[in-house]
């Protein structure tokens, strides 16, 4: 479990084809310095578990299901993700409940700069548009956000916006996004159980 506050930002520094997915290896010094085997490490919104690390970096492998559904199939060496270590138990939840279970990915469609904001615009995959609200939280690239803007349930091509604070810019690789990237969505998981509910109710399972 996470809550889409960003820790560090990491670097990939290998990717080694292993079957038909991947094993990368990712620099991320404040995460590694106390990684574990088998401890979960989301990169981008996607949660991995580690299978072995140094000082200052960690390898973890990416089944092939993951690289189909995620924006990781298009990362190349050199790329930077952003990095969270899982929610200790106790700690204060700063952003909202995130699995690291990414839903689909979205194209940045605008990027309009303010003066010390920065508003995204960023398409949303048609089965996931009834999940985004205004106000709702959604995760973007592993990052808490909260959206600022969504398209009408009319509109032929979904889309939603978030707007990004000067904290966010710098601390996360939101801030250098640009038109045409791809980014990893994670919708809220109260409104997923709530769809699962009213699927059920219409077909006629619950009593």
């Amino acid at each position: 479990m996470f809550t889409g506050i960003i820790e560090e930002i990491g670097e990939i520094t290998a990717i080694t084809p292993s079957g038909d997915g991947w094993r990368l290896t990712v620099r991320a010094p404040g995460a590694a310095s106390d990684a574990v085997h088998g401890e979960s490490i989301a990169v981008s919104g996607v949660c991995l578990t580690v299978v072995g690390s140094t000082a200052d970096s960690f390898d973890t492998d990416v089944m092939k299901q993951t690289l189909d559904v995620s924006a990781l199939a298009s990362v190349q060496v050199g790329a930077r993700v952003n990095i969270e270590k899982a929610m200790p138990v106790g700690a204060r939840l700063g952003g909202h409940i995130v699995q690291g279970h990414v839903d689909g990915t979205g194209e940045v469609l605008e990027v309009r700069p303010g003066d010390q904001w920065r508003v995204l615009r960023i398409s949303l995959p048609a089965e996931l548009a009834p999940l985004v609200v205004d106000k709702g939280s959604i995760t973007v690239a592993g990052t808490s956000l909260t959206v600022s803007a969504v398209s009408a349930p009319a509109t032929s091509a979904a889309w939603f916006e978030v707007s990004l604070i000067p904290e966010t810019l710098t601390a996360t690789v939101l801030g250098a996004l640009a038109v045409g990237d791809r980014v990893n969505l994670e919708t809220d998981i109260l409104a997923r159980h709530v769809e699962r509910l009213l699927a059920f109710r219409s077909e006629g399972g619950s009593r």
